[in-house]
This record gives C-alpha cells, structure tokens and sequence, in this order.
C-alpha cells in the first residue's frame, strides 16, 4: 500500500472498530441497566412475543391468586355467621324442651318464650348483617324489577335498588321520592324511609355516586338506593311499584383463572340463606306444651338445614384452596418460564461487558496510534 497523508486507512478501521465496540458497549450497559436480556425486538423478536404473552398471564394469575384468597375470606365470613346460629340453635332447643315440660306454668312458659323470640330475631339480624365488601352473604337474595318505576332507572340517576334483609317477596313495592331529596318504599304493611344528605347532593356535585340507605324502625332490614352522577335532585321523579322476586340462596362468582376461559376458570358458590323464615322458625314459640314440642322438632330440621349448607360451605372453602394452591404452582411455573426467556444472565453480560470495555479502551488506543502515523512521513520532506 502506498504511503500517503491524504488518505489514512489505518485510521479508518480503527474508527470503524471503535464504532461497534462502543455500540455494543451501549447495549451491554443498556441490559445490565434494565436487567432484561431483551431490551427491544431485535435483540430476540421471537423471545419478546412469547415472553410478553407470559407476562400477561403472570399478571393475571396473580389477581386470581387474590381473587382465590378474597373469596376464601368471604366464605370464613360466612362460616362464622353460620357458626353463630348454631350456637343460638342451641340454646332455642334447650329452651323448647324446658318449656315442653309439664311443671311449668304458662306464665313462666311465656318468660322462656320471651327469650325464645329474641334468639329468633338475633338470627335474621344476624343473617341480615353479616356482609363481605358490602354483599349479604347468609341472607338470600331479592330480585327487583322496577319496569313499573320509570322514574327511577339508570337513565334518572339510579343505579341500583337493592333489598337487604328478610323482606316479603309477595306482592309489589312502592317507592315514592319527595322533592326534599327523602325516598320511601313501601312492602308490604313496613315503609322504609330514608334521604340523601343535602339537596344539593346531586349529579353535578357527585364523582362517583352516593348510597342512600332506607330504613324502618322495627326492622333490621334496609334498602339501599344506588345513585350514580346522573342523578338530578331537582328532577320530578313520580311514584311506582317494584316486582319482587325472593331466594333463599346466593350465587357468587369467583374467577380463578386468566380470563382465556370464562367457563374453566370460574368457580360458583351457592350460599344457603339462614334467616328465621329460611330455617322454618320465624313463626315458631314455645307459649304451650304443644308449641314447644313443635319448636323442638323445627329446631331439629333447622339444625339439620345448617349443618347442610355448612357442609356445602366447607367443601366449598375446600375446593377453592386447592385452586389458590394449583395457581400458586402455575403462578411459580410460568414466571419461570417467562424468566429464562426475558431476564438477563448478570454474571455472563458482565463478562461480555468486560470485553467490550476493553475493547473500546484498545481502539481508542489504536486510533490514537493511527492518527499519529502520518506525521512519520514529514520526515521526507526535510
């Protein structure tokens, strides 16, 4: 090659070298700073694809790994309330059979009666109250069909009409509104009132809606108006009916799965209502021999009832735990799987790392040296 100043070839690949080295430098630092192996698609467009799907089920096998443990949480909550009428069974019997002996007056039969009607009314407060994230667990469930009350539909503001308690379920309701921002609903022979707290309450000074409890006196059910910021205090809302429909039971609907399949990663639980009605007592009393011997055999079939839908509860609680344990596993796969795929070896793009550190130190050098060759040629020219 001949000698020359204008052109400097050796200057030009150790510039060229120098180059890459730094690149790689770069995307060596950009790893070991993320932590990733792939930092954008074309470092493995192939490993980006499946890992990111692996990801998104990560992401969801953790919500249902919660989902599982809320859902297990709901049903001790459940338990607990059964537990607690099992005990006031008890003592219902206890209170029959006394009362069923031939010793005891009738007076001293409607002093037992006295509490025997309280245990009975502790038990549909009890159904009535025990809630998880504000659902009715041990209560059943009352449909509502408000088509007679246009007035109060979601378009209006409300969202949702919601029944708790015992209600009775034949008949209609009426619900009424009062322009002073107070609601009433009428079922069957209790009225149930209650009112937003200010007139001015309404959509426009709402961000997420407001709950607006009725209640009655001598009862322990509610009624719960859902209003969403639609609602219009001001807006002439007239009366109308709901159509009731009562069950016994609840369903819930607990996901435990990644949502590809909606009928494989569900598991419904069915929840037996343990109210007085529900349990065959509320119209029981222990005032005679007679009455109490009854009671006793009603206590007997209502224990029997419990005992049912705790079985079904339990296995229930069974089922879902072997579910949050196969999700822990899955859970514990699939991140591992995801992992070889996306995360970075530290200790061998450390080593890489090295390399192309020196590297860069080598060709800066170098071209350092070849810029520097050049002036060996001024020497001719002297």
């Amino acid at each position: 090659m001949a000698l020359n100043v204008i052109s400097n070839f050796a200057a030009n690949v150790a510039h060229r070298n120098l180059s890459e080295s730094d690149m790689e430098l770069t995307e060596s630092l950009a790893k070991l700073s993320s932590g990733t192996r792939v930092v954008s698609a074309k470092d493995d467009a192939a490993s980006m694809a499946i890992g990111s799907r692996l990801m998104s089920e990560v992401v969801a096998l953790r919500q249902a790994q919660v989902n599982a443990g809320q859902a297990v949480s709901m049903l001790q909550v459940a338990d607990g309330a059964m537990s607690r009428t099992h005990d006031i069974l008890m003592r219902m019997k206890a209170l029959s059979v006394q009362a069923g002996s031939g010793q005891l007056s009738g007076t001293e039969r409607g002093m037992l009666d006295t509490e025997y009607q309280a245990l009975v009314s502790e038990i549909d407060r009890l159904a009535a109250d025990t809630e998880f994230n504000g659902s009715q667990v041990v209560n059943g469930a009352i449909g509502v069909d408000r088509s007679s009350a246009t007035a109060f539909e979601v378009a209006d503001g409300v969202q949702d009409i919601v029944f708790k308690g015992d209600h009775a379920t034949s008949g209609d309701a009426t619900i009424a509104y009062a322009a002073s921002g107070s609601f009433s609903v009428t079922v069957g022979s209790d009225v149930f009132t209650g009112s937003i707290a200010s007139n001015t309450n309404d959509g426009s000074a709402m961000s997420t809606g407001t709950v607006v409890t009725l209640s009655n006196s001598g009862s322990t059910n509610t009624i719960d108006l859902v209003l969403n910021t639609a609602y219009d205090v001001d807006l002439t809302k007239g009366n109308g009916t709901l159509d009731l429909s009562g069950s016994s039971t609840t369903t819930f609907t607990y996901k435990v799965g990644t949502g590809t399949s909606p009928t494989a990663d569900e598991i419904a639980v069915t929840l037996n209502s343990v109210s007085a009605s529900a349990l065959g007592l509320s119209s029981t009393n222990v005032t005679s021999k007679t009455q109490s011997d009854a009671a006793s055999v009603a206590i007997s079939v209502a224990v029997d009832t419990l005992n049912d839908a705790r079985a079904n509860l339990g296995a229930a609680q069974n089922r879902l735990e072997f579910a949050a344990a196969n999700i822990a596993t899955t859970l514990e796969n699939t991140e591992a799987a995801r992992s070889n795929l996306l995360d970075l070896d530290i200790a061998s793009e450390m080593s890489q790392f090295t390399s192309k550190q020196i590297l860069v130190q080598a060709g800066v050098a170098m071209l350092a040296q070849a810029n520097q060759s050049p002036q060996v040629l001024l020497q001719l020219l002297q």
